[in-house]
């Protein structure tokens, strides 16, 4: 009954503001799963649109229409797959030190701003970097190497940008 309840809930409230979380599971890489929820503009027909960018899934960003269909064990629509890429890619950053302003880290984040990318803080130190389309994603790449920065790609993700031979 309580499954019930949160479906219809979750129905009605999706229905009144059509936003919504959506529910991806990330592997932790060792053999277990993380979850993660992230913001969406529901389209209707289990369509998503993301409205921000992820601080641990992979091959999603901000945009992207995803298909994720509710699922009764989790309370949630659960992302399945990604059906239209809208362009922007994520990159996320581990700023050391923690930004504060007017510290080195602070800066380096002022000039990715910069370069054209805005961006999702889950705190003063993990960030999650918006590329939009119009900007190259190598000129974000250089900067982050030039700067000694520990980051990673998210999307496309390493593995997509550099297959294996």
């Amino acid at each position: 009954m309580i499954k019930f309840l949160l479906k219809e809930y979750f129905k009605n409230m999706t229905n009144k503001n059509k936003t919504s979380k959506v529910l991806f599971r990330v592997s932790d890489g060792e053999g277990g799963t993380n979850v993660e929820t992230l913001w969406t503009s529901d389209l209707g027909n289990d369509k998503y649109k993301m409205d921000n960018s992820p601080f641990y899934a992979y091959s999603v960003s901000w945009n992207d229409i995803i298909f994720a269909p509710y699922n009764e064990d989790e309370g949630f629509p659960t992302f399945e797959k990604v059906i239209e890429k809208c362009g922007h890619r994520t990159i996320r950053v581990i700023f050391n030190p923690p930004i504060e302003e007017g510290n080195k880290s602070n800066s380096q984040l002022k000039n990715i701003l910069k370069l054209g990318c805005s961006y999702e803080g889950a705190n003063n130190k993990f960030i999650s970097i918006d590329i939009p389309p119009e900007i190259e994603l190598d000129s974000i790449c250089k900067y982050l190497i030039e700067e000694n920065m520990q980051w990673e790609h998210a999307d496309p993700c390493y593995d997509d940008l550099y297959p294996e031979v």
